[in-house]
């Protein structure tokens, strides 16, 4: 597979993966505003993966569209990383993972509006109003959780700590990866993990939380299509209606 084609479809798959996994929040939200405001980062993210879709299509030519790309893969022709795939949990878990994912989602798009392809900075230039405030949202909440009860305060240190093993696949860049930094199209793994470290500190501190070791063993392999089981179970409820009813229309 073409290295721009693979790229485009990681990204469409981070962000698709993490939409299904916010939606499914939709009406168990721990309070309305939180409610809505998660549904509205899902539809933002979904928003984002159609157009990393379809420009993977195009470039492609193999007559697939955005909803064969969704829809009629299986799991390991998916390229997500890891953390995107691991379950919802508490609501403490939950924002953790969209934390983590939200630094270094938000340091990559701001990036990519440099992009030497310019279609794919075109793409950038559009999500990152989107991804400030998926960012801000997110860190906010992490305060609010650490620095808040001793019941949530624990909670949220225990998937700090849970989830970090997952958090620096992102920044493990293989052949694909270093093949699009070379061509200009994105930027370098050390500037993002420099960046996104920064960041996570800081708001850790501010949330009273104790992050853990920036030099810590990390699991890696979503990118290259080795997932957890959790993938398969996701996979499956998104795309039963499709893989039921092949072609169903509206």
């Amino acid at each position: 597979m073409d290295n721009k084609v693979n790229y485009l479809l990681r990204l469409g798959d981070n962000t698709l993966i993490l939409s299904q996994q916010l939606s499914q929040w939709c009406g168990k939200g721990p309070a309305l505003e939180e409610d809505m405001a998660l549904t509205n980062v899902a539809l933002d993210l979904l928003g984002q993966t159609r157009m990393w879709y379809e420009y993977a299509a195009e470039l492609e030519g193999a007559g697939r569209d955005e909803d064969a790309l969704a829809y009629l893969r299986d799991a390991h022709e998916f390229r997500n990383c890891l953390l995107l795939e691991q379950p919802n949990g508490n609501y403490a878990d939950t924002l953790v993972r969209q934390f983590y994912f939200d630094a270094w989602h938000y340091f990559l798009i701001d990036g990519l509006t440099r992009s030497s392809d310019a279609r794919i900075g075109a793409i950038a230039g559009k999500s990152l109003k989107e991804v400030t405030y998926h960012l801000r949202r997110s860190g906010d909440l992490i305060v609010r959780l650490g620095d808040g009860t001793d019941v949530s305060h624990a909670r949220t240190q225990a998937a700090v700590d849970a989830l970090w093993m997952y958090s620096g696949e992102v920044f493990a860049y293989d052949a694909v990866d270093e093949a699009m930094v070379a061509a200009g199209v994105a930027p370098a793994a050390g500037t993002l993990r420099a960046q996104w470290l920064a960041h996570v500190s800081e708001v850790l501190a501010e949330a009273t939380l104790s992050m853990p070791p920036a030099d810590a063993w990390m699991q890696g392999g979503g990118k290259q299509g080795r997932h957890t089981e959790h993938l398969g179970y996701l996979l499956a409820e998104m795309q039963f209606l499709q893989r039921a009813y092949p072609g169903a229309t509206w």
